[in-house]
């Protein structure tokens, strides 16, 4: 069996295991990750570039190099290779996670009860809770699925594609990393400088897929093409710009405007603001199925453009022999 095949056929599992079953309640290979990379930290922490830059080498570089030997290991056994890439899939997926956290939170705005979405928005989410109001919290889950489309499931298709097992372990553990020293805290914004802008260039390819796919598959194609194209630019994220436009106007709505994370207030662009309306909470369940949509496509287009990419290579190196 070629690696293609073995990539599709794990890739699939992979995806349907997170479907089904979702992230393991205790002892979840990413927690372990953060839980060894804080470690790490706590090691190597000095207010400088050049030590978080050596944090995210150990960490980013160990997990890949365990995943390269686990790789090497069942190599020329298609079944244990199958059975890898698809356990590291479902690791590092967290699509279904994503998805039931947005729509208990819809469900209690729905029921009308704010308080208790307030409790359950830390869970995916870093914004105040306590700031915002039942249509805050509503705007601040849909732009966290739209976000986390990208980072738990599609970024992660498309490096598993380009690398195989090491690629789907290395992009998680990147996007961990950020997600624990890249933002800017006091004591991470040059500490965490370096994982960040890692995270910015392994999140490149993934969101711009996610941005094409939510366009394809939401309500309104050409909204959507034309928020990413107008408003993308504006985000101060390269990689959240995009999807966040193209989500906003797949489901006809603003995204974006004023927001308060840990007590700082920002100011961010409005997105698709000429033509969207205000979130409300029908519309994380909207958002929940294009993310569903979006991560089908995305495993289809993956497989596909690894199927395509080695018959070209086995083309060319027929050529050439």
């Amino acid at each position: 069996m070629g690696a293609d095949r073995v990539h599709a056929y794990g890739a699939a599992a992979g995806l349907l295991g997170d479907l089904l079953l979702g992230d393991p309640r205790r002892g979840h290979p990413v927690a372990a990750f953060g839980r060894a990379a804080g470690a790490v930290e706590r090691l190597l922490w000095r207010d400088h570039r050049g030590w978080g830059a050596l944090h995210t080498v150990v960490c980013a570089g160990g997990a890949v190099a365990v995943a390269a030997v686990a790789a090497r290991a069942v190599r020329g056994r298609p079944a244990a290779s199958v059975a890898l890439t698809g356990a590291a899939t479902w690791a590092v997926v967290g699509g279904t996670s994503l998805v039931r956290e947005a729509r208990g939170i819809g469900r209690a705005l729905e029921a009308g009860d704010v308080e208790t979405a307030r409790e359950r928005l830390p869970r995916l989410c870093g914004r105040d809770p306590q700031a915002l109001d039942a249509d805050g919290i509503a705007r601040a889950v849909v732009e966290s699925v739209a976000e986390n489309t990208s980072d738990a499931v599609v970024g992660a298709l498309v490096w598993g594609a380009v690398g195989g097992v090491p690629g789907l372990v290395g992009f998680r553990a990147v996007n961990t990393l950020d997600a624990m020293v890249g933002h800017r805290s006091p004591r991470h914004l040059r500490y965490g400088w370096a994982s960040a802008r890692l995270d910015d260039v392994a999140g490149w390819p993934g969101a711009r897929l996610t941005a094409v796919l939510a366009a394809a598959a939401g309500d309104d194609p050409r909204g959507a093409v034309r928020a990413w194209r107008a408003d993308a630019g504006r985000h101060p994220s390269p990689n959240a710009g995009p999807v966040e436009a193209s989500f906003a106007g797949a489901l006809g709505v603003r995204l974006g405007g004023t927001l308060s994370y840990g007590g700082r207030v920002e100011h961010r662009p409005v997105l698709n603001g000429a033509a969207g309306r205000p979130v409300v909470a029908r519309d994380i369940e909207r958002a929940a199925r294009l993310s569903r949509r979006v991560g089908l496509l995305a495993l289809g287009v993956t497989v596909a453009a690894r199927f395509v990419a080695t018959k070209a290579l086995d083309a060319r190196k027929g050529r050439t022999s």
